[in-house]
């Protein structure tokens, strides 16, 4: 198998997207538009990954390093077209001899399997094009009588006829890396917008009477993003296609158009997911799951069997087990809720762990930060909690051990105990009557005094 190196162009400004932060840093999916596009790298086992990046952009960097580590980011100093920067990735590839795929950072609907058809293209160079409904504004593949690519034409070089051509360049070539770097020092600047073009290579490699291959796909895997609109676009592409490969896999989505999925989002079979339920980055969800309406979770694992919402928020570092339940407007935050517990209205359980059949009352709160740091609740199994409590950590409660409703818990509390912490209850008979009482007559004073 010939051994593959990816470069990924990412040093534009993206100007339209009116924001400090690079074109290539904004998200779909939780996921950064690089991002998409370096996991097809991933998935395609590159041996060399090169990311061309624009100057005094670190996070460009930072965001490839932590996808693919032994990443490789190059700095295009002056921006001179994607010819000139395919060149900036000539010393980072310095002695590597297979195929060169190069991609764009802010193209993130790619499929692997496409990129690996390119790829597996015999030809010293392949190009991956695509129909649009409308051709308009991008470069024409030209063909010859026998259907051989032989030139790609930018739109504002392409006479009337070349434009009337609805196959069309999507810029993703995979190359020779020896016939690339002998071709790159002839591209010319002779064009319109006076730069360098990469697709120049084909008409370069025709002239070395070299063949030209081409690979097909669906204009939306191809589709890039220049301003928020764009943004939006991809966005929605994007969760079209998770709703249905979650449905396909066996989850129940009852309103798909309403429910938001990350990129790296796992759900089990026979996973019932209600409307407006959103999944943020790192969740995976067990076989048999009820999710209810307007749930949001991010960070999170629940294990089989476990019901969760509605109105249910999990944060980074919930572990929710086998059979529990969390209820409407609970919030769970780097906890871990045991199998069969349930913590079913109106609770904050953070920094915590709560052992297996313990309930949650209503109302309940770990108090897990003093206002400079962090600490931990244990709750053992078989706990019951009463509503209104509040855990002040660290703290620990034995298993089997019961808490009033409306106590403040501070120091720990043995197994099978009992903790109370509330006042004792005072009832005095008929104050309530002779209050209202007073108040009717001091009332009917003040409006007299009026009159």
């Amino acid at each position: 198998m010939t051994e593959l190196a990816i470069i990924v162009l990412a040093a534009g400004k993206g100007t339209r997207m009116k924001s400090a932060l690079p074109k290539v840093m904004h998200r779909v999916a939780g996921r950064s538009l690089l991002g998409h596009v370096l996991h097809v790298a991933k998935d395609l086992a590159a041996a060399r990954v090169v990311v061309i990046s624009g100057p005094e952009m670190p996070e460009i960097e930072a965001e490839a390093l932590s996808i693919v580590p032994q990443s490789v980011t190059a700095i295009q100093e002056e921006r001179k077209g994607t010819g000139h920067a395919v060149s900036m990735a000539r010393e980072a590839l310095a002695g590597f001899g297979g195929k060169i795929l190069v991609l764009y950072g802010d193209v993130p609907l790619l499929q692997a399997s496409t990129a690996a058809r390119l790829v597996a293209n015999p030809a010293p160079l392949s190009v991956l094009g695509f129909r649009p409904l409308s051709p308009t504004g991008y470069g024409r593949l030209l063909q010859d009588t026998g259907g051989r690519v032989f030139a790609i034409r930018e739109e504002l070089d392409a006479s009337p006829e070349e434009r009337k051509i609805n196959l069309c360049n999507s810029g993703i070539i995979a190359m020779d890396a020896v016939l690339l770097w002998k071709l790159i020092p002839k591209l010319r600047d002779d064009n319109a917008k006076k730069e360098l073009y990469f697709t120049d290579l084909v008409g370069l490699t025709i002239a070395e009477s070299l063949a030209v291959g081409l690979e097909e796909c669906p204009e939306a895997e191809v589709a890039g993003v220049n301003d928020r609109a764009q943004l939006a676009g991809i966005e929605a592409e994007l969760q079209k296609n998770y709703r249905l490969a979650h449905m396909t896999n066996g989850a129940t989505l009852t309103a798909p158009e309403t429910v938001f999925f990350s990129a790296d989002t796992k759900i089990g079979q026979d996973v019932v997911i209600g409307p407006n339920v959103v999944f943020g980055p790192g969740v995976s969800v067990g076989d048999n799951v009820e999710i209810h309406s307007f749930s949001h979770i991010e960070g999170a694992t629940i294990a089989a069997g476990a019901r969760i919402g509605p109105y249910a928020r999990l944060r980074p570092g919930a572990e929710i087990g086998e059979d529990a339940h969390i209820g409407n407007f609970v919030e769970i935050k780097k906890a871990v809720i045991g199998k069969g517990a349930k913590a079913n209205h109106l609770s904050y359980i953070g920094d915590a762990k709560v052992g297996a059949w313990s309930n949650i009352g209503a109302g309940t709160i770990t108090c897990n930060y003093d206002g400079y740091g962090k600490h931990v609740t244990e709750i053992g199994a078989g706990v019951f909690v009463g509503s209104n409590t509040a855990l002040v950590a660290p703290v620990k409660v034995g298993d089997g051990a019961n808490i009033a409703a409306g106590s403040v818990i501070t120091r720990d509390v043995p197994a099978d105990a009992l903790a109370i912490t509330r006042a004792e209850q005072q009832v005095k008979e008929g104050w309530a009557a002779k209050y209202r009482e007073l108040k009717k007559a001091r009332k009917a004073a003040r409006a007299k005094g009026r009159g």
